[in-house]
């Protein structure tokens, strides 16, 4: 796949898993200092890794959720908690990609990525009653 086909590929995933709204805030915050990283992480990350047939993009959240916790990076769990309203993954399987991060990498982690997603799914919950009420 060509450059360019793979940078359009990965904003298309991009979006489609952390949605219009992070992706445009993300671009408007761009400078090019960060443009050559957003760049390679829209065509690899995206546009390789998420865009493969291999997985579902539910079966991609739960993994990169449990990888996130692992490694201690809470915005990072934050927002991937959040993307699970457009990849399918459930609160469910959250929990169970936690319970697999406390097994392997430690129970401090999973400790602090529940707190941080049970914060996170309670926030997008209230976000949704705000949506509902609006209508």
């Amino acid at each position: 796949m060509a450059d360019a086909d793979r940078f359009e590929t990965g904003m298309k995933t991009r979006r489609e898993v952390l949605g219009n709204a992070h992706v445009d805030r993300a671009q408007a915050a761009s400078t090019p200092f960060d443009q050559p990283f957003q760049r390679l992480i829209t065509e690899s990350a995206w546009g390789n890794v998420w865009s493969s047939p291999q997985w579902t993009k539910r079966e991609r959240s739960m993994v990169t959720i449990a990888l996130l916790a692992a490694l201690g990076q809470d915005e990072e769990v934050a927002m991937h908690v959040r993307a699970t309203a457009n990849t399918g993954a459930t609160e469910e399987d959250i929990r169970e990609a936690l319970m697999h991060v406390a097994i392997y990498a430690g129970v401090p982690a999973a400790n602090h990525a529940f707190k941080i997603a049970k914060n996170t799914l309670a926030d997008m919950r209230a976000a949704s009653l705000r949506e509902e009420e609006k209508k």
